[in-house]
C-alpha cells in the first residue's frame, strides 16, 4: 500500500509496506529495526547450528572409532596373563574439533545475549508508551494491528526458547567428547540438530512480526 504525501497532491512516494503513518515515530522505527535484527540473528543461529552439527558429527564418529579400536586391542591382549588397560592416545583431530565446537558455542552465546538485549529494548519501548499514554489506555497500533505490548510478548517467547536451547548446547559441548555411552552421544547429536527447545512456532512468530512491521508483504 502506498504512503500518502502530506505536502503535495502531485508528489509520489515509493511503495511502503508500513501504511499507518507517513513518518514513523522513534519507537516505531526502533521496533521495526528490532524485527529485522531478530531475523538476522535467527538466520545466523541456524548457520552456526548447521556448522556445529557437522563438527559434533565428526567428534562422535571419531569417538566411536576409538571404542572399536580399544575393543580390538583388548581382544588382542586376551592371551596375556594380566592384560593392561589401553592407554588413551592423544587425538589431535578430535582436540581440534572440540575447540571448533566450543568456538561455535561462543558465537551462539553472543547471539543469545543480543536476543535478550532486543527483548529488553522492546520492553523499554512498551514502558515508555505506557508512561506517555497511561496504563489501560488503548493507543493506535504503530503499524497494522499489533498493540505495542504484543511485540514484547513475541520477543520474550523467542528469547526464552533460545536461552533454553543454549543451555542444552552447553551441556552437549561439555560431554559429547567425553561420554563412553554411544547411545548418549547419538542423543546429543540428534538434540543438537533438531533443537528441541526452539519450537516450530518460532518461525511463525518471526514471520508475523516481519509482516506486521512491513518487512514482509502479504
Amino acid at each position: 500500500m502506498a504512503s500518502i504525501s502530506l505536502f503535495s497532491h502531485t508528489a509520489k512516494t515509493p511503495p511502503d509496506n508500513t501504511p499507518r503513518r507517513a513518518v514513523l515515530s522513534v519507537s516505531a522505527r526502533k521496533i521495526k529495526d528490532n524485527a529485522a535484527d531478530w531475523h538476522n540473528l535467527m538466520m545466523k543461529w541456524e548457520r552456526l547450528n548447521d556448522n556445529g552439527f557437522t563438527t559434533a558429527n565428526k567428534i562422535v564418529n571419531m569417538r566411536i572409532s576409538e571404542f572399536q579400536d580399544n575393543k580390538l586391542e583388548i581382544a588382542c591382549d586376551n592371551n596375556a596373563t594380566e592384560p593392561e588397560k589401553p592407554t588413551p592416545k592423544y587425538n589431535e583431530e578430535l582436540d581440534n574439533c572440540c575447540a571448533e565446537l566450543l568456538e561455535t558455542l561462543k558465537h551462539m552465546t553472543k547471539i543469545q545475549l543480543k536476543m535478550e538485549k532486543l527483548t529488553s529494548t522492546t520492553k523499554a519501548i512498551c514502558d515508555l508508551e505506557t508512561f506517555h499514554h497511561g496504563a489501560g489506555n488503548c493507543t493506535a497500533p504503530f503499524f497494522h494491528t499489533w498493540p505495542t505490548p504484543y511485540f514484547y510478548e513475541v520477543c520474550l517467547k523467542l528469547s526464552e526458547m533460545y536461552k533454553k536451547e543454549l543451555k542444552l548446547k552447553q551441556t552437549i559441548v561439555q560431554d559429547i567428547a567425553h561420554s563412553a555411552d554411544q547411545d548418549l552421544m547419538m542423543v546429543y547429536l540428534s538434540s543438537w540438530l533438531y533443537q528441541p527447545y526452539i519450537e516450530n512456532s518460532s518461525t511463525l512468530l518471526l514471520e508475523a512480526m516481519l509482516l506486521e512491521t512491513g518487512h514482509r508483504q502479504c
